[in-house]
């Protein structure tokens, strides 16, 4: 049976990871810091990175199908035309990254910060996310058709043509969102903040079910006095 490879605490370089690539089997990476290295193109299938540094790290057109990320952060990485399918992110903190055109369906965003987070033109099918902070993130066409989303902040996010037809919202947050062309037909948002609605978006709740207190803040915002 063939010994796992684990590294600990090291600072690699592209030419490091390529080693352990060239092996062809998964690794786990524990407490390494991978800053501003460029990892684009590699092959890192099944790895697994451990409380890991990824400040401004390149992992553009790279595959990376089931990987890992446990713990890590990683501000500005890039992981344009990634293939992420089936990755796990939990508790980890990828600020203002990149998934522009990467394949993320079936992957887990659990426990995560992606404030700013770009997933515009990502492909996204069956995408998880769970408790993690989206504010100020690039989701648009995305599709959450019939999930349940859990204490999720998409404080003005942009969520143009997005789909969250029969959605159940649970202590999540769409205040100030960009709503053009959304659709939230059967949607249930009494457990969202859906607070800095514009007129032009308000319609975009038709179909929805929302609370009586909620109903009265949207009128609020619109210019309505409700007594």
């Amino acid at each position: 049976m063939t010994t796992p490879t684990i590294i600990t605490d090291q600072i690699l370089d592209r030419n490091a990871v390529l080693l352990l690539a060239n092996k062809g089997e998964a690794v786990t990476l524990i407490g390494c810091e991978l800053d501003e290295v460029d990892l684009s193109d590699l092959i890192l299938n099944g790895w697994v990175f451990d409380q890991c540094l990824f400040r401004k790290t390149k992992f553009v057109s790279a595959r990376l199908e089931g990987v890992q990320f446990i713990s890590c952060k990683g501000a500005h990485a890039d992981f344009t035309s990634a293939d992420l399918a089936e990755a796990k992110f939990t508790a980890c903190d990828f600020n203002n990254s990149k998934f522009r055109g990467a394949t993320v369906s079936q992957a887990q965003f659990r426990r995560c910060k992606l404030t700013g987070a770009n997933f515009n033109d990502a492909k996204a099918l069956d995408i998880l996310f769970e408790e993690t902070r989206l504010n100020d993130a690039k989701l648009r066409n995305f599709a959450f058709n019939k999930q349940t989303l859990k204490s999720i902040d998409l404080t003005n996010a942009e969520l143009q043509r997005c789909d969250f037809r029969g959605v159940t919202f649970e202590d999540c947050s769409l205040r100030d969102a960009v709503l053009t062309d959304a659709r939230f037909e059967g949607a249930d948002l009494r457990g969202t903040d859906i607070g800095g609605v514009r007129l032009e978006d308000a319609r975009r709740f038709k179909g929805a079910t929302i609370s009586r207190a909620q109903a009265a803040e949207l009128l609020s915002e619109l210019g309505l006095h409700v007594r």
